[in-house]
């Protein structure tokens, strides 16, 4: 029977509702399949993984491409797929296939994994998941696919409330749900590596001991594992590998029933708005789980793959973030999904804002160009709910022109790789060459960054918090591994170590792995380096998960697949690493109480002092301003930056950096009628002390190498 055209399209996804007329339970259905011919709702008992208690009903109406209906008796927990009828050109891109069900992509829970068989792709594969792109495949994928779960979304939020913490007063903290809690003794063992384990009070204490205001949390939409990796062993741990954009991923909770895994979500969220904290979302919609053309047809592929994904002219994916397929968000449809998930995690989900991985790729135009005013981008920024969050990219991907820091248009901020790389380069890098009696590149690098990337962040009325710093991430080495491995160690991914970057700027300080004490002492220093920059740097920091502890990965810069120890916090910590954590949380602490730490604007924009002094004033070792033959010259490896804290009603503060491996002595320098100066930390203590030296200007101070200073200025 031919479907009911109409000019009206209802909600995408399943709503419910009780029918005023009939007074009967029943639900809106509708889901988008632009080029089908027919499509089927497919409905099953929730214990029936064969399909055997399958029931298609026909959706009858049909407009703009969206197929819909109202269907009696349906009510929160059914089980549910579609089945599309269309075409099956692969050269035009239509890959429609009723045999295979596919996961509604607007479904709020989703039950259920892939099995790896050759059921689940569209076309025919043999054994090891290789065969004819061309070919339609006819067997039932349903016993060996997930399947989307109606939910009731209604939760008691007792009041709460977005934080809406400033971003200039902002500390990310990037971490897994599993990772972070799969070992923390405070946590009871059944709620460790879940949503209720981040809400534990245990696990709130520590954020906010160490002055987190934000977590960022890598993806939990739903997601499944490559099958490549599964036919290895392994599994896609990190979860950039998005099946379903508004259902959170089942297996971190400890719910075991859908509706429960939403509500544990949402008292997740509940619990760190509590605290003041806020929750980011690291979102993948630049791809799917579905692959390349070869691989299955699980969602998008199945319902409209023309529609949802960027082909060139031969029906293939364009591949522009290194996982197989593209979302093609110049399209209003895959557009409108996007969008749609985002506004449902804010308004419904209560999470406050969103890291976009490979946010490149969702700017690219009809010439597959970046275009900051790309449609997509555009609605993002002027949607009345969405341009309120805190929106990260991450600003690149892997196509042509991909790296684009600095390139986004505000009120985006962005996750800055200069600020990593110029950082490590500094007191990493150039130490070891430095240990060798080599030159190394300078202080130049470091300045631009520690005053907010203006290089990269002056454009459009931008700021400096527009950087995002990170000296270490998920991806790559965690702060301890930078300080103790030359080279990546990935063996345990099965790729033969040819994954993960070699791009590391390290320094194992003589020794890969584990050391001698002394050398492990010089490892430690380096980190509170590392942090000490990080925390007094203008924009926005973001500390990596255990990094404040001194997590080890065994050297792994690539733990994309390790479910284990390697990725899990070790929270069985020695002395040295309590003292890392109390070193984190004071400079964390002073930041917060700081405001000439945590500039809002870039700066020079003021007048100067009567003395000629300004806000901002370089020096060099010898207590005198900083000259362009320092600042040119690569063996200089020392820089004093003071900051007037008057601009911003706050105290006046003296950094010195010096990154040689070598001892030497500076001057502290005459500035703005300072009287004297108060060391508040030193990188060369293993913990904070408050009992700092006084000094006064001109007066000379022996600084071992590498370390960093903060000293308070008295006027």
């Amino acid at each position: 029977m031919a479907p009911t055209t109409t000019d009206h399209t209802p909600a995408l996804g399943v709503t419910l509702r009780v029918d005023p007329v009939s007074g009967v339970d029943v639900a809106d259905v509708a889901v988008h399949a632009g080029h089908a011919d027919a499509v089927e709702l497919c409905l099953f008992d929730p214990e029936d993984r064969t399909g055997a208690s399958e029931r298609r009903i026909p959706l009858r109406h049909r407009a703009f491409g969206t197929w819909f209906d109202t269907v009696p008796g349906v009510r929160a927990g059914q089980r549910y797929g579609y089945r599309v009828h269309g075409p099956w050109r692969p050269w035009e891109g239509h890959r429609h296939n009723p045999a295979k069900l596919l996961l509604d992509p607007y479904a709020r829970a989703v039950e259920g994994a892939v099995t790896w068989r050759p059921e689940v792709y569209g076309h025919s594969v043999d054994d090891s998941l290789h065969g004819d792109i061309d070919v339609i495949d006819p067997r039932d994928s349903a016993p060996f696919v997930p399947r989307g779960v109606v939910v009731d979304g209604r939760f008691e939020w007792e009041g709460d409330a977005h934080p809406r913490n400033p971003i200039s007063s902002t500390v990310l903290y990037e971490a897994h749900v599993r990772s972070l809690t799969a070992r923390l003794p405070g946590v009871p063992e059944h709620l460790r590596g879940t949503y209720a384990g981040i809400a534990h009070p245990a696990t709130i204490a520590h954020l906010t001991r160490i002055g987190i205001t934000a977590l960022e949390l890598l993806p939990v939409h739903a997601f499944e594992s490559e099958p490549q990796l599964v036919q290895r062993g392994l599994a896609n741990y990190w979860g950039y590998n998005t099946l379903g954009f508004f259902a959170p991923h089942a297996p971190y909770a400890a719910a075991t029933n859908p509706q429960g895994v939403l509500a544990e979500f949402k008292g997740m969220v509940k619990a760190l708005h509590r605290a003041g904290i806020e929750v980011i979302l690291d979102v993948v919609y630049n791809h799917t789980c579905e692959q390349s053309v070869d691989g299955a047809t699980l969602s998008l592929r199945g319902l409209d793959a023309a529609t949802y994904y960027r082909l060139d002219g031969r029906g293939r994916d364009v591949d522009v973030t290194g996982c197989g397929n593209t979302l093609d968000t110049r399209h209003i449809v895959p557009m409108r999904l996007v969008l749609d998930s985002l506004r449902y995690w804010v308004t419904e989900c209560h999470v406050d804002g969103f890291r976009f991985d490979l946010a490149v790729a969702l700017g690219r135009g009809k010439d597959d160009g970046y275009d900051p005013d790309h449609p997509f981008l555009m609605a993002l920024r002027s949607d009345p709910v969405l341009s309120r969050t805190k929106l990260v990219a991450e600003p690149w991907d892997i196509g042509f022109n991909g790296w684009r820091t600095g390139q986004f248009p505000p009120p985006f901020a962005e996750w800055n790789d200069r600020f990593r790389d110029d950082v490590r380069t500094f007191w990493l890098v150039d130490q070891a060459r430095s240990a060798h009696g080599q030159s190394g590149h300078g202080v130049s690098h470091l300045a631009t960054r520690l005053v907010g990337s203006e290089d990269l962040f002056r454009h459009h009325d931008r700021s400096p918090v527009a950087s995002v710093n990170f000296v270490a991430a998920h991806d790559g080495f965690t702060l301890a591994d930078l300080t103790a491995y030359d080279v990546k160690h990935n063996g345990a991914n099965g790729e033969n170590n040819r994954d993960g970057t070699d791009n590391n700027r390290s320094w194992n300080h003589g020794a890969e792995g584990p050391a001698d004490p002394g050398t492990q002492a010089r490892r430690r220093r380096s980190m509170r380096n590392l942090l000490g920059t990080l925390f007094v740097a203008a924009g926005v920091p973001m500390l990596c998960a255990g990094d404040e502890l001194g997590r080890s990965q065994r050297g792994n810069n690539n733990a994309y697949c390790q479910d284990n120890g390697a990725s899990w916090v070790d929270w069985s910590l020695q002395p040295w690493q309590e003292d890392l954590v109390e070193t984190t949380s004071w400079l964390a602490r002073m930041r917060r109480e700081h405001p000439a730490l945590r500039q809002r604007h870039f700066f020079g924009g003021r007048a100067p002092h009567p003395d000629g002094t300004a806000d901002l004033m370089w020096y060099a070792l010898n207590g005198e301003p900083m000259t362009a033959a320092r600042w040119d010259d690569p063996g200089n490896a020392t820089l004093l930056t003071y900051i007037d804290g008057d601009c911003v009603d706050d105290e006046s503060f003296l950094l010195c950096f010096h990154g040689s491996a070598h001892d030497i002595t500076v001057t502290l320098p005459h500035a703005d009628a300072v009287k004297a100066y108060r060391l508040m930390w030193d990188s060369a203590w293993e913990r904070p002390d408050a009992a700092g030296e006084r000094l006064v200007p001109g007066q000379e101070r022996v600084t071992s190498g590498p370390s960093m200073q903060i000293f308070r200025a008295i006027r």
